[in-house]
């Protein structure tokens, strides 16, 4: 996503995290993500790189770096995707926009785990949509 957008230098060099070091290749990413709103770290001190990432956090990285649009007179298909989870608006824009869809037509499954293949073919659909 950060490539995506050009790379850009994050404005504030100043890292929280114990567990991201300034030789890390992410680092200037994971850094101007979090100045961005895209994502935080898993505590305050740590952002886990290491872990992996689900359905629900991909398309909430995708829609935050989208400015965080409004769907309007979107109903929700999905049993598992229910309102105010933090997920909730991100999967009905992601689904709406034609990013990704649910892996039935009445499950999202935000919480399996994305693949790299998975995570890429996300983001190029974010970026022609």
């Amino acid at each position: 996503l950060w490539r995506a957008k050009g790379s850009p230098e994050p404005r504030n060099q100043s890292n929280p995290f114990s567990d991201v070091k300034s030789s890390d290749y992410y680092h200037k990413a994971v850094l101007w993500a979090v100045e961005n709103g895209i994502t935080d770290g898993t505590s305050e001190t740590e952002f886990s790189p290491n872990m992996n990432c689900d359905r629900g956090q991909v398309v909430t990285f995708l829609w935050r770096a989208e400015n965080e649009p409004t769907i309007q007179n979107t109903s929700n298909p999905f049993g598992d995707v229910t309102e105010g989870a933090y997920y909730y608006e991100p999967v009905l824009w992601a689904v709406k926009t034609g990013i990704t869809v649910g892996t039935s037509d009445t499950v999202f499954s935000p919480s399996q785990t994305c693949t790299r293949g998975q995570v890429v073919t996300l983001l190029h659909r974010d970026l022609v949509a």
